[in-house]
């Protein structure tokens, strides 16, 4: 590879996401202000905040690939973020009971040294069962999902939450499409088997 591949995140699930590409990166912090515009739908705000990590990443790097990813839920039509307390999260996970929440994950692809950059956003449905109160306390204080948006860890305990998922990507529900980022790395002319 010519050019280093950056990924403009710090999150150690995307981190980990990225290295099933066996693929040398780095990770750079990308220091951007992830507040909505007024009227902003999810879609827009994940492919603009996507763009705006690739690029606040790339006014320090003069050559690369940078990868900027941002990701949001939405129940309900409501967005949900990352909990931070346990309370959040019983709340956020009991709101979704029996309902479907669509994740949206921006993805952005940007060559330093081009400016050009490929952009996508990628859908995500998971389907909650219904359970009471009590198992969903169980579940958030064995896994503390609160640094994630939904208040769950599909990759871990999470899975009891769901009837279905529907979707091209499972990973995207972690925060990083991996069958996406394929494509718009090929699309800057980079090769994976």
């Amino acid at each position: 590879m010519s050019a280093p591949l950056i990924l403009a995140s710090t999150s150690r699930y995307r981190k980990a996401l990225l290295e099933k590409l066996g693929l040398p990166f780095q990770c750079v912090s990308p220091e951007v202000d992830e507040s909505p515009l007024p009227g902003e739908s999810a879609q827009a705000l994940v492919a603009r905040l996507a763009f705006a990590k690739a690029e606040a990443v790339a006014r320090y790097h003069d050559r690369g690939l940078i990868i900027g990813s941002d990701q949001l839920c939405v129940c309900d039509g409501q967005i949900l973020g990352k909990p931070g307390t346990v309370e959040k999260a019983v709340a956020q996970l009991m709101a979704a009971q029996g309902k479907s929440v669509t994740f949206y994950t921006g993805l952005c692809v940007l060559d330093a040294t081009s400016g050009k950059a490929e952009q996508l956003v990628e859908p995500f449905t998971v389907h909650f069962r219904r359970l009471d109160e009590a198992a969903i306390r169980r579940y958030v204080e064995a896994e503390l999902p609160l640094d994630c948006a939904g208040s769950f860890k599909c990759e871990g305990m999470g899975i009891v939450l769901f009837r279905a998922l529907e979707g091209r990507d499972p990973n995207a529900l972690i925060g990083l499409p991996l069958i996406g980022l394929i494509e718009l790395l090929a699309h800057h002319g980079m090769a994976l088997p």
